[in-house]
């Protein structure tokens, strides 16, 4: 009788320790790229589970796409069948292992597992109804268990069954908290990105701690507003570079001109109710004394065609689209540039006042950072100062913040 094996790796010490310790169910609070997805593959080939059908659970069909690949690849030598498009794969054993995402979280009713395993579970919309409506009733049947694994994103669902697991009188949950260092990344990568992010998001993703839902961004802004504008005289044969954010309406414009060489914004400019030919005319005259080799331009609020306008004047505008997606990464490459003293700005009560009061706030739903100005005040110098760093800091910044 031939012996078919599947090969896992050997489990880590926080992998074990979870094993000894788990309840029915169970919350893995785990920093990035600590092992998180192969325990999910090893909690769905146990003796107790290779017989009997566990679910999946990502919480976008992109995300679920990737661990489908994975698992296709780790259980091909113990499968008997297996379904591409319905996302399940039928075991030797006798087992069934079936992936569900999310983003259509009643797709999954009416189901039976023995084990659910919920990946990314903070980002999860809507964790708790998923969990009461969904999920907790497939376990039913068997009278199964459940894992919940991921980086917090804030004090959300995912948080506050982090928190029935703390309660040692809670007979059912349990959870742990295992920051990045507890899995294989070297200590040299983990120091680098201490020095590569900015504090709050290596506390969330690296160290695994749940912050707050909201807060000021920025931090050392006094120490790193002090200069006065300068003069292209001062700056002769340096590279500078620039951003503009534009406004219409009631809304501000706001152009920063930096240099390169020195990491010091050297002019700036800002105004309101002006139509798009003068604000265009406005930046070409800064533009002409200062000769950058770089603006990078957000796009959203003028459009294609005023920016098309901005390049045929022949400056080297550059353009940015600000989404939900790319508007993180830019803001924190900001922060991060300020809480290191990076750069410094020129000293200004209007552009000082708008980078203290910004604020960031996460979604109870999905754990999703958002960053804006409080109500009543602008971003457009923020935008405009973030936009003119980013240049600087691209190859840092673009591995901040996963943009899936």
């Amino acid at each position: 009788m031939s012996t078919l094996k599947i090969t896992l790796p050997k489990r880590l010490a926080w992998q074990q320790k979870v094993v000894n310790e788990s309840k029915r169910f169970n919350v893995i609070n785990v920093g990035r790229r600590a092992g998180k997805t192969t325990f999910g593959f090893d909690r769905c080939a146990t003796k107790e589970t290779l017989t009997l059908p566990v679910s999946w659970f990502s919480p976008t069909y992109k995300m679920l796409a990737e661990v489908w690949r994975l698992a296709v690849q780790t259980f091909a030598p113990i499968t008997s069948k297996r379904n591409v498009q319905e996302h399940r794969i039928e075991f030797v054993t006798g087992g069934l292992l079936e992936f569900w995402s999310l983003d259509n979280q009643d797709a999954a009713r009416g189901r039976k597992y023995k084990r659910v395993i919920v990946d990314e579970a903070a980002m999860v919309p809507n964790l708790m109804d998923a969990w009461n409506y969904v999920l907790r009733p497939t376990l039913a049947d068997y009278k199964g268990d459940a894992y919940f694994l991921s980086t917090p994103k804030g004090r959300n669902g995912f948080w506050q069954m982090y928190q029935w697991g703390q309660d040692a009188d809670n007979a059912e949950w349990m959870s742990w908290k295992m920051p990045s260092t507890v899995g294989v990344v070297a200590q040299s990568e983990i120091d680098a990105m201490r020095d590569t992010m900015p504090e709050l998001t290596y506390r969330q993703e690296i160290l695994a701690e749940f912050l707050e839902g909201e807060g000021t961004v920025f931090r050392n802004v006094s120490a790193c507003t002090t200069v006065q504008p300068s003069t292209p005289e001062a700056h002769r044969g340096h590279t500078i570079i620039a951003g503009a954010d534009w406004g219409k309406q009631q809304d501000y414009t706001a152009f920063s001109f930096g240099c390169l060489d020195c990491h010091c914004e050297v002019a700036h400019d800002r105004f309101n109710q002006i139509d798009y030919a003068f604000q265009v005319q406005r930046l070409k005259a800064l533009a002409d004394k200062w000769q950058p080799a770089v603006i990078l331009t957000e796009l959203n609020s003028i459009g294609q065609p005023v920016f098309e306008q901005v390049q045929r004047l022949g400056l080297p505008a550059v353009g940015f689209n600000t989404t939900a997606q790319s508007k993180p990464p830019l803001i924190e490459n900001l922060a991060l540039v300020l809480e290191k003293s990076e750069w410094q700005f020129i000293d200004n009560k209007i552009w000082t006042a708008e980078l203290e009061a910004y604020e960031r706030t996460v979604s109870a739903s999905t754990g999703r950072s958002s960053y804006s100005a409080p109500d009543g005040m602008n971003d457009d110098t923020v935008i405009s100062r973030a936009l003119m760093v980013w240049q600087a800091n691209k190859p840092r910044a673009s591995t901040l913040v996963d943009f899936a």
